[in-house]
């Protein structure tokens, strides 16, 4: 499911914006939640928000913190968000470079605009899913959204990014499930732990650093590839 954001101190500009989502969304059968802010305040007070959402659709003129500056926050965190600057002043088109926006949308052009940005990004993130039968029952799962498996007894649990973490238990070995994920650029860091790559910000001192703050532990005898596999994961993308 397709996590984006909205921050807009315009209530107009929040709900039309909105609106074009929902009706792109339905239009192509995606799944996806939509939450809205009136600030760039109100986006960073829950730490989770730098780093859940797919796809943030900020307003740049906003009052104290603008959406430059929140922009900077969200990518201080090594977010992987798409960042999408909605305006009605050209002259910062320039500024959202600095912070790897991937569009700048003038709001008076929002009804054309929107459509092609959002087929853009998703072209990006290449959103695929995979099926599988969990204790909690047949689920789809959007493999950007897959935090980290951990292999716990004889189950595989997935944690997974939805409205806050959601856990899913499988009963299946950790191998299996890697076969199944490693060409969705999963790594086995571990032998209890895959890690999804998209969500890894660094490998140092025998421990993965993932950018939602948690810390896993990567063995002596795995650190080397562990890395390098990283490493080479980063040069390519």
């Amino acid at each position: 499911m397709l996590q984006i954001a909205i921050c807009d101190d315009e209530q107009f500009y929040r709900r039309k914006i909105e609106g074009l989502l929902r009706t792109y969304l339905d239009g192509h059968g995606l799944a996806g939640e939509i939450h809205v802010f009136e600030s760039g305040e109100e986006f960073l007070e829950q730490s989770e928000n730098r780093v859940k959402f797919d796809i943030v659709f900020l307003d740049i003129s906003m009052e104290k913190l603008d959406g430059m500056q929140t922009a900077a926050r969200i990518r201080s965190f090594h977010s992987d968000t798409y960042l999408v600057f909605v305006t009605a002043f050209i002259d910062y088109a320039l500024e959202g470079y600095k912070v790897n926006a991937v569009r700048y949308l003038m709001k008076d052009t929002l009804d054309l605009a929107l459509e092609e940005c959002m087929t853009a990004i998703l072209q990006k993130m290449e959103v695929s899913q995979v099926a599988f039968s969990f204790l909690e029952g047949a689920r789809r799962l959007y493999t950007d959204n897959i935090l980290y498996v951990e292999s716990r007894g004889h189950k595989s649990i997935f944690h997974y990014m939805e409205s806050g973490m959601t856990v899913y238990q499988l009963y299946e070995k950790l191998d299996e499930v890697e076969k199944r994920l490693g060409s969705h650029h999963f790594l086995r860091i571990h032998k209890s732990y895959l890690v999804n790559m998209k969500h890894l910000c660094r490998i140092s001192n025998y421990t993965a650093y993932l950018d939602t703050g948690e810390e896993l532990p990567v063995p002596r005898l795995r650190f080397r590839a562990a890395k390098e596999a990283f490493v080479t994961y980063k040069g390519a993308v």
